[in-house]
This record gives structure tokens, C-alpha cells and sequence, in this order.
């Protein structure tokens, strides 16, 4: 085992950097987003004085910072999970080697988290104090379970969006593009009852520096729960086509630690790593 967790760390650590720089990129654009259109004594905010338009335009931002993160050339290297439950969703299908699926979790908890103490270095006030508060997800008027079950749906429904798109030969180029919109979709019409996370490591990252934890079960829970479901879904059902590599954008230009392609023809990086 420590020489599996040991080749791991040697052969794969750029794709465990890769995953926390992702996440904590897209933290950051969601905290300076955020604070930029939400805070009060802002420009923007005073001339976006509807709530559902300055949402919609987080949620265009949001989704077109997935999609750029998703087909960058590192995006395209990790896969892009940026989400714990993302990983656990392939690793159930047997798409991850458990060994990197443990490091990718760190990664994505830990960059996440770095990513919110940036923002929150630079803006300070305008981005720890309400309404902004370090773009914290919380329940929204509904309650938790409301909360919770929204967070299951959502999650479930990114999920299965991408194990089929990726799965299907003419879709799988657009599936980061389905991702991203999905995102903000979900943050313009779905955020007012859970505050759209779908993502552990991204609430975690909020909550900590906040020290916001009495919710934070719904965002660990839900979110894995849904993925989980739509992993299952996609396995057990007879779909006319299989879900396609660990990666939202699999390209002949990156190895893939995952299923093991190498562009050079070499023994393959996730066998060197785990064998």
C-alpha cells in the first residue's frame, strides 16, 4: 500500500495540483463575482437593482469560468473534477484508482479553501461581511430539508448529464459545455433554495474561514448522494452507449491517469503509479 500511495505522489502530483488550482480558480471567481455584484456599495449592485438578473449574471460568469476551467489545457489534463462528489461518482464506476481519488478530494478541499482566503485577503469586509460572507451556502427560506432534497436533484441531474454526454461519441466534445451551463442554470433558478453548491469541497471551503459548520452536512450529504444515484443509474441501466473516461474533456493532446492514455505510446502513467 505505501508503495501504491508513494508511485501515486510520484507519477500523478501534477494532476493533484492541477485539481486544487482548478477549484481554487473558480473560488475565487465566485468570491470576486459575488462581491463585485452583491455587495451594497457596489457600482454594479446599485445598477442591478433586481435580485434574479444580478443572479443570472453570477450564473452566466460562473458557468463560462467551469467551462474555460474544463477545456484549459490543465482542465483537460486532471479531468476537472473540482468536486469531491464528482470523483466518488467515477471511482464508483471504477473510473478512478482509489489512491488518486483520495488525493484528488485533498486537492480540491484544500485549494478550494485557499481560493476563499484570497478573496477574502483582497476584499476584505466587502466579501466576509453579509451579504456576500464568504459566499457561504446556506438553506434558503424553505428550510434544510428543502434545501437538501434540491441539492439531490441538482447534483444527480449534472451527474448524469455528464456520464452520458461523455459517453456518446458526437456529445462527449460538448460535455464541459453542458456542465457549464448546467451551473448557471442551477445558480440563477435553484440558488434561492440551498444556495447551489453541489460540491463538498466548495462549501467546506466557505464554511471554514466562516465558521459557518450547522448546514454544512446538507452540502457533504446531498451532493454525494445525488451523483452516487445518477452513477448507479448509469450503470445499471441498458444504455446503448457507456459513459465515457474520468475526465469531462478527454483529448488525444494529455495523458489520462484515469484510463491510462499516454500521447508518446509510454506504459501508462495510472499503471506505472498503482501496478
Amino acid at each position: 500500500m505505501h508503495g501504491r500511495i508513494a508511485g501515486a505522489l510520484r507519477e500523478h502530483w501534477p494532476e493533484y495540483l492541477i485539481e486544487a488550482f482548478a477549484l481554487g480558480t473558480f473560488m475565487v471567481c465566485a468570491g470576486s463575482v459575488t462581491a463585485l455584484i452583491e455587495s451594497p456599495g457596489s457600482a454594479l449592485h446599485a445598477a442591478l437593482p433586481d435580485a434574479t438578473l444580478r443572479r443570472v449574471l453570477i450564473g452566466i460568469a460562473m458557468g463560462l469560468t467551469a467551462i474555460a476551467l474544463i477545456y484549459s489545457p490543465w482542465g483537460r489534463r486532471s479531468g476537472a473534477h473540482m468536486n469531491p462528489a464528482v470523483t466518488l461518482s467515477f471511482l464508483r464506476l471504477g473510473k478512478v484508482h482509489a489512491v488518486d481519488a483520495v488525493f484528488y478530494v485533498i486537492a480540491q478541499f484544500a485549494g478550494g479553501t485557499l481560493g476563499v482566503l484570497a478573496v477574502a485577503a483582497v476584499f476584505g469586509p466587502v466579501f466576509t461581511q453579509p451579504p456576500v460572507y464568504y459566499v457561504a451556502t446556506e438553506p434558503g427560506p424553505h428550510g434544510p430539508l428543502v434545501a437538501f432534497a434540491a441539492e439531490l436533484v441538482i447534483s444527480a441531474v449534472l451527474m448524469l448529464v455528464v456520464l452520458r454526454t461523455s459517453g456518446t461519441p458526437r456529445l462527449a466534445p460538448y460535455t464541459g459545455v453542458f456542465a457549464g451551463a448546467l451551473v448557471a442554470t442551477w445558480i440563477t433558478i435553484e440558488a434561492p433554495l440551498s444556495g447551489m453548491s453541489m460540491n463538498p469541497a466548495r462549501s467546506f471551503a466557505s464554511a471554514a474561514p466562516a465558521g459557518e459548520w450547522q448546514h454544512l452536512w446538507i452540502y457533504f450529504t446531498a451532493p454525494v448522494a445525488g451523483m452516487l444515484l445518477a452513477a448507479q443509474a448509469d450503470r445499471s441501466f441498458a444504455w446503448r452507449t457507456k459513459s465515457g473516461c474520468a475526465k469531462l474533456r478527454h483529448t488525444e493532446t494529455e495523458r489520462c491517469i484515469h484510463c491510462g492514455y499516454e500521447p508518446q505510446g509510454e506504459r501508462a502513467p495510472a499503471a506505472r503509479a498503482l501496478s
